[in-house]
């Protein structure tokens, strides 16, 4: 039989939501600004105006908290792209979409803040970089193997490993603007620059992936 949560269990689910989320803000800004070695619970603790012990009743420890921080800033942009991915459009039109979108998050301030804070710290504390990478390049990447994978089945993609193919089309969308911003060569990238490395990428990917048509006699 479900269970039905009275008025005053909702707004104390409201308020633990609410208080979670305040949390998580206030991670983000520290993990962001100070990097992940130099952020303290106890700090974050102090910030939120309570006691240590309160905020380890929502986290157990840092790394769960940036997890959490994580999968907040990643989970709405993982479904958009398997939005993009639709089964009954063409397979280019689709990859196009998912590889722009793809790009643009990845290249906008918070996606390059992410990926600079990951790649900083990762060799100091590899749990850390375990979880960015099972979070957000993982997850992402199982979203489109999947798409690929379907794709083949269904004879619109030449058979092969959908791993491959899914880690090949990423790879090539972050070759270009992504990795020149990534290491400050360009201070930002714009509309042309994406369009054009996922022009590339999308074209590269459909010539090796795309099923031959046999040529016909004269």
């Amino acid at each position: 039989m479900q269970s039905v949560l009275t008025p005053n269990a909702s707004r104390r689910e409201a308020r633990r939501h609410s208080r979670r989320e305040t949390i998580l803000d206030v991670a983000t800004r520290s993990f962001f600004e100070s990097g992940y070695a130099a952020t303290k619970m106890s700090e974050i603790a102090a910030s939120l105006g309570g006691s240590k012990g309160t905020l380890w009743s929502y986290f157990d420890c840092k790394e769960q908290l940036f997890a959490a921080v994580l999968d907040r800033a990643i989970r709405d942009f993982q479904h958009e792209l398997l939005l993009m991915l639709n089964p009954n459009d063409q397979v280019e039109d689709a990859l196009s979409r998912f590889c722009g979108h793809f790009l643009g998050k990845l290249t906008s301030p918070e996606g390059i803040a992410l990926h600079r804070l990951a790649v900083s710290e990762a060799n100091r504390f590899p749990a850390m970089g375990q979880i960015f990478y099972e979070i957000g390049p993982g997850r992402t990447r199982e979203v489109l193997e999947e798409y690929l994978h379907g794709a083949m089945e269904r004879g619109a993609l030449r058979s092969g490993d959908p791993a491959s193919a899914a880690r090949l089309l990423a790879g090539m969308c972050l070759s270009g603007c992504h990795t020149l911003l990534l290491v400050g060569v360009i201070e930002r990238v714009t509309p042309a620059m994406i369009n054009e490395d996922v022009k590339l990428a999308v074209g590269t990917f459909m010539r090796a992936w795309a099923i031959k048509k046999p040529l016909e006699c004269s």
